[in-house]
């Protein structure tokens, strides 16, 4: 798992949230940056993207996913596949450390360098040190109240803040 940053997003019909704290680390010990913007809109603002991991690993990967929405019309499912493979394949790419979670308005996606392209069953997902927090926090939110996905992702990343020390409450959230 990928020291330095948690990402969450919840989809619930049409709406889907994605959000990342702010937090970047150096080491064991060490806070570079609070206020770092790990979630963005690609591919004429349709896509939403987060990542977590090496940050010139996960802005290289962002481009690289950026790409293959331009070649495959903004299909997310096509284009992860593709970038997964070429992750996988490709002597540099398959060095990167990080991973990605992705989402459109039809789909939410994990997409991991070993060439996992997961679309998970309940349409919650998170990466990073935080994760398991973080989505934990996201399924209980999501099952038990009629928050909207945007309030799921901003209460979920707040509560993995309190908890994981590389995960700060400085919050951005894209949503479609």
């Amino acid at each position: 798992m990928f020291q330095g940053t948690t990402i969450v997003a919840v989809k619930k019909g049409s709406k889907v949230a994605l959000g990342g704290d702010g937090q970047v680390t150096f080491g064991n010990s060490t806070v570079l940056k609070h206020g770092a913007r790990k979630v963005r809109r690609l591919y004429e603002n349709k896509i939403i993207a987060g990542y977590a991991g090496s940050v010139a690993d996960a802005l290289t990967l962002c481009e690289k996913l950026e790409m293959k929405l331009e070649n495959y019309q903004g299909n997310l499912t096509r284009a992860a596949v593709e970038l997964a493979k070429e992750w996988r394949t490709d002597r540099v790419l398959r060095r990167l450390e990080a991973m990605l979670l992705a989402a459109s308005s039809k789909e939410l996606l994990l997409i991991s360098g070993t060439g996992e392209v997961i679309e998970p069953d309940d349409e919650i997902a998170a990466v990073g040190s935080g994760a398991p927090y973080a989505l934990a926090a996201a399924k209980a939110l999501s099952r038990n109240s009629e928050l909207e996905p945007r309030e799921i992702v901003y209460q979920a990343l707040k509560i993995a803040s309190e908890i994981c020390i590389y995960t700060n409450d400085r919050i951005i959230i894209e949503e479609l």
